[in-house]
């Protein structure tokens, strides 16, 4: 039988939404992928409470595709949002578009 994961509760982890660290116990994991419950060889983000809390739970197919064709994580935060808009423009429209 397996025993507690003492070591994994004790590790520090920073929130993907808000960068505070917080203890590994006080988070919630994120998984890319969108299957947390496929484990093995993966490595997981993390959300504290709170920001996991404030989330749009809502179907986000699609989602993980974009981040990835906007370079998430490879330059600036600057240059991640100019692409990121500029993708989001292209296949839904501009925002004042679809208030119409």
């Amino acid at each position: 039988m397996w025993g507690p994961r003492r070591t994994r509760e004790k590790r520090t982890v920073t929130c993907i939404a808000c960068g505070d660290s917080i203890s590994r116990s006080d988070a919630r994991e994120y998984d890319k992928l969108g299957d947390r419950w496929e484990r093995e060889g993966k490595d997981f983000e993390f959300l504290c409470k709170e920001c996991f809390r404030e989330l749009c739970h809502q179907p986000r197919e699609g989602l993980e595709a974009l981040l990835t064709e906007s370079l998430a994580g490879e330059g600036t935060q600057e240059e991640f949002l100019a692409r990121y808009g500029e993708l989001v423009e292209e296949r839904y429209g501009a925002p004042e578009e679809r208030e119409r």
